[in-house]
């Protein structure tokens, strides 16, 4: 079947409907190519046609191309994508350039090469409906907008303005397009697109892009004029700070947007299109593709038991109004979500109320939501002293302090308050689940819901399956932190589960290298250096020195009692002397291995010198290695061990959960990055020199014999 229907009316007016067969969306296939490519012949060749519109059948306008395909490209394929790329460029101009007015009718989202496709109209029309996203994300895809998105964006916009959509991939909607000039008309329904585009049509015989027309200048001035070229002077400072060198796509576009706009709009495309393969068959783009797969994936409930009805939470029952249950109780009531926020007193409960009334108080600030609405988001949260008020919930999370005695406490206190059907999480960050379901009535109604902090900024939540959890829980629970709005990742009862397990390699070994008599500065950089968004020093007073002691002592007690002996890990020894000798457990304490100044920025800990060594000796190449290894070790002995079931959990929870580089695509996907068999190699090398943490798990190795034995 034919993906794109073509309609010629009385007036003249051809109505090419993307409608691809059997697919949720329209994308560039062969298939679609050929077509549009026919269509576009016969609106410039045949007389009886005085305009175009391009409209779509489906829910989005276009998707873009496939990316699949895009995954699958060696260094080899660049000169024949070189060619289709250009190809597709020149079926473009030829409908921008045929001499007929074009109308795009938006009734869906456009992003990418959807929005380049919107760019070959001379006049776009768009509902005005903020769910609609327009805009070019490619390069959070490692890729440049390269079916003229780069250069058509910098020729409407300017230099300066078009930045932040091409470099960020900052997405808009409709209103926010018109405002732009992006968008020319807004409609308030489908059934107002077709008149207003045939009036269009008609008024328009003659349309013209701006670029196509003589005398066009670029708004804002070219790349010399004096108030781009500063801009331009300090540019690759700021975009060498944010990517850290790590991801090429930010700086290809920079490069194609002022090469670009130094030439004719023929050429600045050839210079695109260059870039754009560059990009395609390099190997970053393979990494964030792959994430962008992941996270669909989970979007689409792959680690969801399939044979349950999806569900909605009603009524959240939160305990402990702290930092986390009051993050919490926010997540909630931003979704629409009703929550009974207790603890155990009315003013702690308040105040932690207080919390998402602040928040409240400063997206109204920034015009981001009025006070009317402001005032019903703050209406959905109950504080509470009394268990009582909890009676109904269909859900109730426990976030009070980590103890295996407290948390047993108030689950027994509350859990028969569920409403019949309802279900019971921890919020705990460590401790086994199954061992807090004992307190548990019903185990089997028993979960872990493992939110990050700050809650009202971090997307990921951990859902840990114990023994007992059944399917009708998980799948709960999966359906709730999608419903607020939260990514999920699924992992099995383990002690620390995923993350907070993975999270402590990246701390210790930041500690081992202390104890080793590395300079504190050189071993935060390195992580930073590395791609982390902080260092481990700096991440462990976040998250205080005092909780992972605490964690310490909890789990030598947990394996005392069933006869196990504790096995300190290499660098915890330090996070100790820290708290019980320096007694600076962290940031919320006045210090730790920094000092926080009022008012003034924070600033490493003096003491720190009294770890350095003179004779200490480091690589920094071989720091960022044992960073990234000793992460990427983990996350496989996690998969290998059934901590995780599947790759794209690993991966989603690593960067969203511990901060894992988004340039490699995850823990697990960084080995493939590096290529299994390197990946085995280095990590030998690392653990002769540092130990058994980098020893790398037994499929690993078996993995890369075979590719060995492949090659």
């Amino acid at each position: 079947m034919n993906p794109i229907r073509s309609d010629l009316d009385a007036d003249g007016v051809l109505t090419l409907t993307f409608d691809a067969p059997g697919a949720p969306v329209n994308t560039m296939t062969q298939a679609w190519n050929e077509a549009m490519h026919a269509a576009i012949e016969r609106a410039a060749s045949d007389a009886a046609v005085k305009g175009v519109i391009l409209a779509s059948a489906k829910k989005t306008f276009f998707a873009g191309a496939e990316l699949k395909d895009v995954i699958k490209l060696t260094p080899a394929d660049a000169p024949r994508m070189f060619d289709e790329i250009q190809a597709t460029k020149k079926m473009f101009r030829r409908l921008q350039t045929c001499g007929k007015p074009v109308v795009a009718l938006l009734t869906g989202s456009a992003l990418g090469g959807g929005w380049e496709l919107a760019f070959t109209a001379q006049h776009r029309i768009a509902i005005d409906d903020n769910t609609i996203k327009l805009g070019l994300p490619e390069v959070t895809l490692g890729l440049l907008p390269g079916a003229g998105g780069v250069t058509t964006m910098v020729r409407l916009l300017g230099l300066e303005k078009a930045f932040p959509y091409l470099m960020e991939g900052k997405t808009f909607s409709p209103k926010e397009a018109h405002a732009l000039g992006l968008v020319h008309d807004l409609v308030d329904s489908a059934a107002d697109m077709l008149p207003r585009a045939r009036a269009w049509i008609a008024a328009n015989p003659k349309a013209q892009h701006p670029w196509d027309v003589k005398g066009y200048r670029i708004p804002g001035g070219g790349p010399d004029s004096p108030k781009i070229a500063q801009m331009l002077a300090i540019a690759p400072a700021i975009t060498l700070d944010k990517t850290r060198g790590m991801l090429p796509a930010p700086e290809a576009i920079m490069s194609c947007a002022v090469e670009g706009a130094r030439v004719d709009f023929e050429t600045a495309l050839r210079i695109e299109s260059r870039y754009l393969v560059g990009l395609m068959v390099g190997r970053h783009s393979k990494n964030l593709i792959s994430l962008f797969f992941n996270q669909a994936a989970i979007r689409s409930g792959a680690s969801r038991p399939k044979d349950v009805p999806k569900w909605k939470a009603t009524r959240v029952g939160i305990l402990g109004a702290g930092m986390m249950g009051s993050g919490i109780a926010w997540a909630n009531a931003n979704r629409g979500v009703a929550c009974v926020l207790k603890d155990v007193s009315q003013e702690a409960a308040d105040r932690g109320k207080s919390y998402s009334a602040k928040l409240l108080e400063k997206r109204i600030a920034q015009g981001r939501m009025d006070e009317k609405r402001a005032a019903a988001t703050l209406g959905l949260i109950t504080p509470t002293a009394a268990d009582s008020d909890l009676k109904g919930c269909d859900l109730i999370i426990e976030a009070v302090f980590e103890k295996r005695d407290l948390k047993a406490q108030v689950t027994r206190a509350t859990e028969p308050l569920l409403a019949p059907g309802g279900f019971f999480a921890s919020n705990t960050s460590t401790l086994p689940i199954s061992g807090l379901a004992q307190a548990a009535a019903r185990p089997e109604k028993f979960i872990g819901l493992h939110f990050f902090s700050p809650v009202d900024k971090m997307a990921l939540v951990e859902i840990i399956k114990g023994a007992r959890t059944d399917a009708e829980t998980l799948a709960r629970a999966y359906d709730y932190v999608l419903q607020i709005g939260k990514t999920p990742i699924v992992v099995n009862d383990s002690r620390g589960f995923y993350t907070s397990r993975t999270f402590g390699t990246f701390v210790r070994e930041g500690a081992c290298m202390v104890e080793e008599g590395i300079p504190a500065a050189v071993i935060e950089n390195a992580a930073r250096a590395a791609g982390m968004p902080v260092g481990p020093l700096a991440v462990i007073d976040e998250t205080s020195m005092s909780l992972s002691v605490h964690v310490m002592t909890q789990t030598r007690a947990d394996l005392a009692a069933e006869g196990k002996t504790y096995v300190a890990q290499p660098g915890e020894s330090l996070f100790e002397r820290m708290v019980t000798e320096f007694k600076r457990p962290g940031r919320a304490a006045g210090g730790g291995f920094y000092d926080y100044p009022a008012g003034a920025k924070k600033t490493l800990w003096a003491g720190m010198k009294q770890f350095e060594k003179p004779g200490a000796a480091w690589n920094v190449d071989e720091l960022m290695d044992r960073f990234l290894y000793r992460q990427a070790i983990e996350t496989a002995r996690c998969l290998e061990e059934g901590v995780l079931t599947t790759v794209h959990d690993g991966n989603i929870g690593s960067i969203f959960g511990i901060g894992f580089p988004a340039w490699t695509g995850g823990a697990l996907q960084y080995i493939e990055f590096e290529g299994v068999a390197r990946f085995v190699e280095k990590a030998d090398a690392l653990a002769q020199k540092y130990g058994e943490r980098f020893a790398v798990p037994q499929s690993l190795r078996e993995r890369a014999a075979k590719t060995a034995v492949a090659a």
